[in-house]
């Protein structure tokens, strides 16, 4: 049986399996918002708790995702909260990352100013700091989102569902159609994830940053 005739005999499927996939890296990026942007912003202002912070959600990502999983399952056992809180935590450092640059990469003179109109620290981090990080901020929100879409195939082992459901069904009985079916909406699902937050991404850097990084660019490939 071919992949299209396979997508056509079990479309219900896919899709449950696609939006299972979908909601698993949906909901670990945004318990990695609620977490990250505020670490971010914390160490931000207390720069003396960046290095370990950053080393702790660095660490995180380099566990591998098997090890993850089995860790997690211990304390939440085989279900759907083990995939979001395995991808909850690799969602964490671009995201924490991105918020610091985002925040500290602000021209002072602008805080300076802020600051002489008469503003407390929560309206210039709320008003100044955040709303010119966004464009930034948005960088680590899209490799999140990738990263989780592509990580949450494999939550299937811990129980979680998601497409890998398919893809390791596929590889135990060697039929390459089921294996294509649930591999080919994972990757459509992180396509569209990279190119739906970059074009976010770019309307919201103001034009003279987009040129001023154009030409960073490439002077860096005349070097």
């Amino acid at each position: 049986m071919g992949v299209f005739a396979y997508f056509a005999s079990h479309t219900d499927q896919v899709l449950r399996l696609t939006l299972e996939q979908l909601q698993l890296a949906f909901f670990g990026v945004i318990y990695g918002l609620l977490v990250g942007i505020p670490l971010g912003v914390l160490i931000s202002r207390y720069r003396k708790l960046a290095d370990p912070v950053m080393w702790f959600a660095n660490t995180l990502q380099t566990i591998p995702a098997l090890a993850m999983i089995g860790f997690v399952m211990i304390f939440a056992g085989p279900n759907r909260s083990t995939g979001i809180i395995v991808l909850f935590f690799y969602s964490l450092m671009p995201i924490i990352r991105s918020t610091y640059t985002g925040i500290t990469g602000v021209d002072p003179s602008i805080i300076e100013a802020a600051r002489g109109m008469g503003m407390t620290r929560l309206q210039i981090l709320r008003m100044v700091q955040l709303p010119l990080a966004l464009a930034v901020i948005l960088v680590g929100i899209r490799v999140a989102m990738v990263i989780a879409i592509g990580s949450a195939s494999i939550m299937s082992l811990g129980g979680a569902g998601s497409l890998g459901q398919l893809i390791f069904a596929g590889i135990d009985r060697v039929q390459n159609a089921m294996i294509l079916a649930g591999a080919l909406p994972a990757v459509a699902l992180a396509v569209a994830a990279e190119l739906g937050i970059g074009a976010l991404e770019r309307r919201l850097t103001p034009r003279g940053l987009r040129v001023a990084a154009a030409a960073e660019r490439q002077h860096s490939k005349s070097w």
